[in-house]
């Protein structure tokens, strides 16, 4: 019996041994940059252009939104429909949809689709399901927070908090060690998988533009902490932190800032850009915030989408900003925008007793980040609309000016836009619409759930008017 008790208490001694050394590990380190190379990095105008086949005059943009597994399958479901889509390209040859796509942009369970399509391309569609989709994800990232020794005492303190153990989850299971160094070697994509500065709400991208404020080098970091960063839920996770060395590359604003500070901050929609370049400077300030703290991207953007507003901007009012991405000869831009958004049905308002304080403060949080998400996509529509009416306008005012009606159109030339919207809220059936609005944002769905979220992805895209109209217009059969 004594023998029994004493190996009893050495296997236990063994594992608090074993944590207290593991509690002397640190969080990775994101590396500095001593001088910004804008030859070199995880850059849109050095990614896309890799993409094989790829007509550059179109930017085709798919911006994804959270929601844990379901927004995971949803756009998933999305791309599976745009693998299925052929078109016939201006060569005469018939190519996939799916490949002429650009950049994806998510943000926390649409940043894992997004990062793992750019990783590993057709390959993905053999085993996201297994290895992420159908996996209760959530269950192991619990299990590996309180039952296993080796991670207790890592959580006790410090900057390694519970993302991080989501981060070596997620590499274990799904990224298997890959940088963005691995992703500038594919032809993917650009990937963007982005999270919120919890001290200034401001939106923070994993790709090297973004990295080029930190004077950081984005290459050796991990997808699967980008990906953790724009799951970090705040409470359930703990935010990540990355080193701010901000100040000490000798950066320079891209030549497009010089255009956006040139304009009158009064005329729309100068102020909006104006603050995404107070946000940058915010960033570049290393010596007052030598720490940036990111939590769940849905903070500041749950449809992933506002950079894409950003870029929107940026690209009809600076040239030096098109010619900088290498976006001059673009003559067509596709955006989809596919939306997880829950709604779960409230009965509040047949009890005379209102919701306790935990439904109130769920609601509370979850209704503006809705609304928000419904202005972003409407905002791109309007952009896109305005951008139209002001090249009528400069068309207009240059025939005034003497010049004829073709040279003038050929200096302002035409940019057809294409925004679609894949939303639940689309469903013809209100008990279907009901079901998936319901499910939940959590890591772990049924295998049943997945693959009616695969479905109903590729079928709201499928039916969706613009959509429809792009198709109608590139000659997809």
């Amino acid at each position: 019996m004594s023998a029994c008790r004493s190996k009893s208490g050495f296997v236990v001694a063994c594992c608090l041994a074993a944590a207290f050394l593991a509690g002397c590990a640190t969080r990775p380190v994101n590396p500095p940059l001593t001088q910004i190379d804008k030859t070199s990095g995880y850059r849109g105008n050095l990614v896309i252009p890799k993409r094989p086949n790829n007509e550059l005059s179109t930017l085709f943009i798919l911006a994804f939104s959270g929601g844990g597994t379901r927004a995971a399958s949803l756009s998933y479901g999305v791309l599976e429909e745009l693998r299925r889509t052929e078109f016939t390209a201006s060569d005469g040859q018939v190519r996939r949809l799916l490949d002429e796509v650009d950049v994806v942009s998510g943000v926390s369970g649409g940043s894992f689709t997004a990062l793992s399509y750019a990783l590993y391309g057709d390959q993905l569609f053999d085993e996201y399901e297994q290895r992420f989709l159908k996996r209760d994800v959530q269950g192991e990232l619990t299990k590996r927070s309180f039952l296993y020794p080796s991670n207790w005492f890592k959580l006790m303190g410090g900057s390694y908090g519970r993302s991080e153990v989501a981060a070596e989850l997620y590499d274990e299971i799904l990224f298997q060690g890959a940088t963005f160094n691995d992703l500038l070697a594919k032809t993917g994509p650009l990937a963007i998988a982005t999270g919120t500065d919890i001290t200034t709400g401001s939106r923070f991208s994993f790709y090297q533009e973004d990295f080029d404020l930190l004077c950081s080098d984005l290459g050796p970091v991990q997808l699967s902490r980008a990906a953790a960063t724009s799951s970090a839920v705040p409470i359930a996770l703990s935010p990540v932190t990355l080193n701010n060395y901000g100040g000490s590359c000798d950066y320079q604003y891209p030549p497009w800032v010089q255009d956006i500070l040139a304009l009158d901050p009064n005329k729309r929609p100068a102020g909006r850009v104006l603050e995404r370049y107070r946000q940058m400077a915010e960033f570049h300030d290393g010596a007052n915030r030598p720490y940036i703290h990111l939590v769940d991207g849905g903070v500041s953007d749950n449809i992933g989408a506002r950079g894409v507003l950003d870029t929107f901007e940026e690209f009809f009012m600076s040239a030096a900003f098109r010619e900088e991405k290498g976006f001059d000869v673009v003559r067509r831009v596709v955006i989809i925008v596919v939306n997880a958004r829950s709604a779960h049905t409230r009965d509040w308002q047949k009890d005379e007793s209102p919701p306790g304080s935990i439904k109130q403060l769920s609601q509370s949080t979850g209704v503006p980040i809705e609304r928000y998400s419904f202005e972003t996509v409407e905002l791109i529509k309007d952009r896109a609309a305005v951008a139209d009416w002001r090249r009528r306008l400069l068309i207009a005012e240059a025939q005034l000016a003497g010049m004829p009606k073709e040279e003038a159109e050929a200096l302002h030339p035409k940019i057809d836009v294409h925004v679609v919207d894949v939303n639940f809220e689309d469903l013809s059936d209100p008990q279907e619409r009901e079901f998936f609005m319901n499910l939940p944002t959590s890591f772990v769905l049924e295998a049943e759930e997945v693959d009616r979220l695969r479905e109903v992805g590729g079928r709201l895209l499928r039916q969706s008017p613009e959509f429809q109209a792009l198709l109608e217009q590139i000659g997809a059969p």
